[in-house]
């Protein structure tokens, strides 16, 4: 019985001295150390954004609405239209939205909707994402390849 009064006096006392360190002993989570503890200087991780891959077409195309315009490589396309009507009430719907787009017309009498142009291939895919992702409703975007 002296023993088990020894015993339980030991493992008491133990508990109470391990107590006693979480109060600002070593074992403190207030340590700079500690993967527990928020450093204001951690870098906030941005939730991944998923790419859609964008669908590029190749086509002899000519600019319809502006003939001394620069002719370009590279075009981001919105729309297309088999009426040039519809494709020219779109166009403006689009400059109310703060884009300039331009109307192209390819080889198989498709007008085709652009909101921008470029001579690289990186500009022109890097502004197709950032018109997804500021625009759901333009996600279908995609890229055309003017054949010489």
């Amino acid at each position: 019985m002296q023993l088990f009064k020894t015993l339980t006096l030991a493992v008491l006392a133990f508990s109470i001295v391990s107590c006693a360190s979480l109060n600002g002993g070593s074992s403190s989570f207030d340590d700079s150390e500690s993967p527990y503890v928020e450093d204001d200087t951690t870098p906030v991780v941005k939730k991944e954004v998923k790419e859609e891959k964008i669908v590029v077409k190749e086509e002899k195309v000519t600019v319809v609405d502006n003939k001394t315009a620069e002719v370009f490589k590279y075009y981001v396309i919105i729309g297309s239209f088999r009426v040039l009507d519809n494709a020219q009430n779109y166009k403006k719907q689009l400059v109310e939205e703060g884009f300039l787009p331009v109307l192209l017309e390819n080889e198989d009498g498709l007008y085709r909707v652009s909101v921008s142009a470029y001579h690289e291939e990186i500009s022109a895919r890097d502004n197709i994402n950032s018109i997804r992702q500021k625009f759901e409703k333009y996600h279908d975007v995609w890229l055309l390849i003017r054949k010489a």
